[in-house]
């Protein structure tokens, strides 16, 4: 399960419709005991690619985010990316690219800009389960 404050989610929002037309991108960094992860910072990064179907983190900014994580004693728990047009679920790009089986890959589609819809994804090998996000 994976816990997110419900400021910092709307942030995200704001920062997701911010970005629009265009994906925007982060990390997430956190604690984890076990199944459960706890979102304590995100990191908005840069989508280099200012592309509006696919995103790349600008690689300075993912060092220091890294960098800033190992500071405060944190561990990298996702990243996260919007979907501007289509709905919070892994394209087969993001699958394939999806290089950690440890994190989560969190997906805000903001289809419906008035019900935005955030889901965090394990993805191993291809394989794509959902796991529970409760805002807190």
């Amino acid at each position: 399960m994976l816990f997110i404050k419900r400021r910092d989610y709307l942030n995200m929002i704001s920062y997701a419709e911010q970005g629009l037309p265009n994906e925007v991108c982060g990390l997430l960094g956190g604690l984890i005991d076990g199944d459960i992860k706890i979102v304590k910072k995100i990191y908005y990064l840069t989508n280099v690619d200012a592309s509006r179907e696919h995103f790349s983190m600008d690689p300075k900014e993912q060092f220091e985010a890294i960098k800033d994580m190992r500071r405060e004693g944190l561990q990298m728990i996702g990243n996260f990316h919007s979907h501007p047009e289509s709905p919070s679920r892994p394209s087969e790009e993001d699958k394939r690219l999806a290089y950690d089986p440890k994190i989560r890959y969190l997906i805000l589609s903001l289809m419906n800009r008035h019900q935005p819809v955030l889901n965090a994804f394990e993805i191993k090998k291809g394989r794509v389960s959902i796991e529970e996000i409760q805002f807190i």
